[in-house]
């Protein structure tokens, strides 16, 4: 998908419905199904922000921005994610916690996003977050500066997150699963599953 192209669907992604839980619920974890909306609100989950930043590559293509987390002895340790992170105290809203976060880990300045939408809240059992993912953009490819927090970059094309033959299933070993099955996207050679790929799985339903 061209840029252009991607630029002229923006009114149409913020007017489109969400496919919500059913469109994240594709591409979602065992372990996240047994939590309903009660039983989230009882584990009273932290608040935290994730950007989806589109943006041109040198050929024009419309791309998305994901990160590899930097390895330490956390939960999401080296885990393919979106910019992103918990709430300050100091943020009027959780759009601003998103392009803080997104300035913070990849240096991208904040006035140069251009926000389009809100997108549907995505709980985590493991942290215990829940997670509002926005979609945004820039008119040019940024030039990165990493933070600690990230080990590096990886740039999506949208026409590799649209096609259905990489959504496949690996089976994974965690802090909190063994061995246990699990739904993701193969992009560019790194598997993205859990939350990171419930919030994709609902942005490919809005840009097909």
């Amino acid at each position: 998908m061209d840029f252009n192209r991607f630029k002229n669907k923006i009114e149409e992604i913020k007017t489109t419905e969400l496919g919500g839980l059913n469109a994240q619920f594709k591409l979602a974890p065992k372990l996240r199904l047994k939590y309903d909306a009660d039983k989230i609100r009882a584990n009273n989950p932290r608040k935290a922000a994730v950007l989806a930043l589109f943006y041109p590559n040198a050929q024009g293509k419309a791309c998305f921005l994901l990160t590899q987390r930097a390895r330490h002895k956390g939960t999401h340790s080296a885990q393919v994610s979106f910019p992103g992170g918990p709430i300050d105290k100091t943020d009027e809203n959780l759009q601003k916690t998103a392009l803080r976060e997104t300035f913070e880990e990849v240096g991208i300045i904040e006035s140069s996003i251009s926000v389009i939408r809100e997108l549907t809240n995505v709980y985590i059992p493991p942290s215990n977050f829940l997670a509002t993912p926005f979609i945004g953009f820039v008119d040019k490819k940024p030039e990165f500066d990493l933070n600690y927090e990230v080990e590096k970059i990886i740039e999506v094309l949208v026409s590799d997150l649209l096609k259905d033959a990489n959504i496949t299933s690996v089976s994974m070993t965690t802090s909190y699963m063994d061995s246990e099955e699990v739904p993701c996207f193969k992009l560019k050679d790194y598997i993205v599953w859990g939350a990171t790929a419930m919030m994709l799985s609902e942005i490919k339903e809005l840009l097909k």
